[in-house]
């Protein structure tokens, strides 16, 4: 197979890089820019979407598309700082919609990276596929206008649009950051603890990307969690018992307002979301439960 990534060099797509390499599968990633670091393989390349506007050739008969790219939303939501994790987002859709236009030989699939911040916070509820979306802050609000504009780019082509959660691995993303006080003895709730945080391991996460493109019936929203959420309580007394940390210094949501300001709504706020389209395609997590995930992650280190 020929797979195209958007965003490969990043923390995702770099484990999916990994597995299909590993598949035997033929790969194409594109980004702003040439990565510094990049990978050795002879069955991967790299090129910039400059490269692909100027020669769309590159991606003819492609089996898939898949765009990870966007600008992370952990860094201060400064008026800048929002224009440009919309801009990012929206940009690479655009060019990613643009280059299949064009292309005689479409990619019969699309992933379209997103979040499972479209369904709003709530303590109580709990959100599948079938759930509205809900705009109550700038995370949601993010989402809905990636999506929207997914909608409109990728015309006649089946898409899958991968609302994710917290990805769990070592090397990048929420959990290095998650982990860091309990490491350091100062572990704990956030906040109320309370809220809920779903989940996926980064294996998982790069295996169901696979098995959503090899599945024609699953289309559409697809939640990449776990099946089994936790809330910031439970997830913290985890990671002590998996690391062999206390968990017993709380940070009061005061606290953590006032050092990142509105980004603190990401560990304040949270959602229970359940993967049941995934599941009822028959799709195996190899992490559906958090020990297991945590056990695994100390495994690696």
């Amino acid at each position: 197979m020929k797979y195209i990534i958007c965003g490969g060099s990043g923390f995702i797509g770099r484990e999916l890089t990994e597995l299909w390499l590993t598949a035997g599968h033929q790969l194409i990633v594109a980004g702003r820019t040439l990565p510094k670091d990049a990978s050795s393989h002879p069955a991967l390349s790299y090129t910039t979407w400059d490269d692909l506007a100027a020669s769309p050739e590159l991606a003819e008969n492609a089996d898939a598309l898949v765009n990870l790219a966007g600008a992370s939303l952990s860094q201060r939501w400064s008026a800048d700082g929002k224009r440009a994790i919309i801009q990012s987002r929206l940009e690479t859709v655009e060019a990613a919609g643009k280059l299949v236009a064009v292309l005689k030989h479409k990619p019969p699939v699309i992933v379209q990276a997103s979040a499972v911040a479209i369904y709003g916070t709530s303590l109580t509820d709990t959100y599948n596929e079938d759930s509205p979306a809900r705009v109550v802050d700038f995370p949601s609000e993010v989402v809905q206008t990636w999506e929207a504009a997914a909608d409109a780019a990728y015309q006649d082509i089946r898409l899958i649009k991968l609302r994710t959660g917290v990805v769990l691995g070592n090397e990048s993303g929420a959990f290095p950051k998650m982990k860091l006080p309990y490491k350091l003895g100062f572990g704990g709730r956030i906040g109320s603890g309370k809220q809920w945080l779903s989940w996926i391991h980064l294996e998982d996460i790069a295996r169901l990307i696979d098995y959503c493109i090899r599945t024609p019936e699953i289309t559409g929203p697809v939640n990449a969690t776990a099946p089994n959420p936790v809330t910031n309580e439970q997830f913290g007394r985890m990671i002590g018992k998996v690391y062999h940390r206390p968990h017993w210094f709380p940070l009061p949501a005061f606290v953590l307002k006032a050092a990142v300001g509105e980004l603190s709504e990401i560990l304040l706020e949270g959602q229970r979301v359940l993967p049941s389209k995934a599941v009822s395609h028959g799709f195996t997590f190899s992490y559906p439960t958090l020990q297991p995930a945590l056990e695994q992650l100390k495994s690696e280190k």
